[in-house]
């Protein structure tokens, strides 16, 4: 039930129709005209960690040792709603005890008796602590990645110069080479960025087109052929482009005679449902080595593998050559 039906049948019926209180998830209070509680619902008893007995007939601000006694929440009940038949999703930030430091919504309603007149207000409290975490995380996530791939682009585009041939050729065909492998780099950003290609191994190429090109070991197998979610192909691209990063300024993808073999298959997970196993293997580069420190592509490729894939990456430096192994699940047929 949302807010809008719970105030409709409010007004219809009794205000303090309490098996209709009940049925809201998040915590609610039904106030009196001088803030004391007249009802609660369980859900603000078991968030709040308090009972009917210290809740009913109390006035707010003394609910929980004064937890409520909130400068934001005085504005919002003392100032804001007597000019405002209700607010919604006002935001409180505030102390709780056995709660910590939190992030709380406020929408307040004011409601009429149709038969008596009595005045109450209508509470309820929605906890954002966590979402708003889970959404400032992600936001740093972005940030650092576009700020981790400005970095790179000239990176890439050094080891982009640095292997494209001079022998035997003009400065106009140097040139013309170049700008060619170079407009590829910004079509696989684009890619990385952006769902266009949603098939295996199409969004492969697509991704590792600046490697495919003349003289470069880059191999990509053909099969098998399997459609993407446009959120994973977004965040299959991200991961593609990283390790493509990395091997042109560490790996493989740095030296003339190195090689890369990226191909896949089909398998089925712990549970037992279909998923997609990405081997990402270097071959003939220097000698990898763990990094002394986890770097922020690193960590971006298990953000995006493990929370946006929802599946686990291995890396493994091995002397022979660097290896990735990506398993996530695929689409059910």
């Amino acid at each position: 039930m949302d807010l809008d039906e719970l105030y409709r049948l409010l007004r219809i019926s009794h205000v303090q129709a309490q098996g209709i209180v009940d049925t809201v998830r998040d915590p609610l209070l039904v106030l009196a005209g001088d803030l004391t509680v007249i009802s609660a619902n369980p859900a603000f008893y078991r968030t709040f960690a308090t009972d009917r007995d210290s809740t009913i007939g109390v006035p707010l601000y003394e609910l929980g040792n004064g937890q409520w006694n909130i400068d934001e929440l005085r504005l919002l009940l003392e100032r804001v709603i007597p000019h405002s038949a209700s607010v919604f999703d006002y935001e409180v930030l505030a102390r709780f005890p056995d709660l910590g430091r939190r992030t709380m919504l406020i929408s307040a309603q004011r409601l009429i008796h149709p038969d008596n007149g009595q005045r109450v207000l209508l509470v309820t409290i929605v906890d954002e602590t966590t979402r708003r975490r889970k959404e400032e995380e992600k936001k740093n996530i972005l940030i650092g990645e576009l700020d981790h791939r400005i970095k790179n682009l000239l990176s890439v585009t050094q080891a982009l110069a640095r292997q494209t041939g001079t022998a035997g050729r003009t400065a106009e065909e140097y040139r013309d080479a170049f700008l060619g492998r170079f407009e590829a780099l910004a079509r696989a950003l684009d890619v990385s960025s952006r769902a266009i290609a949603a098939r295996l191994p199409d969004l492969v190429r697509s991704v590792m087109e600046p490697y495919l090109a003349e003289g470069t070991h880059v191999s990509v197998a053909e099969a098998p052929s399997v459609e993407l979610r446009p959120a994973y192909a977004i965040s299959l691209g991200m991961i593609l482009h990283e390790l493509a990063t990395n091997a042109a300024k560490y790996g493989a993808l740095s030296v003339p005679e190195g090689r890369v073999c990226i191909d896949w298959e089909l398998g089925t997970d712990d549970d037992g449902g279909p998923d997609i196993r990405l081997r990402w293997q270097e071959r003939g580069g220097p000698r990898p080595s763990p990094p002394e420190s986890v770097g922020f592509g690193t960590r971006m490729i298990r953000f995006a593998a493990e929370f946006e894939l929802g599946g686990t990456v291995e890396l493994d430096y091995a002397s022979e050559g660097f290896v990735a192994l990506l398993s996530f699940p695929r689409p059910r047929s």
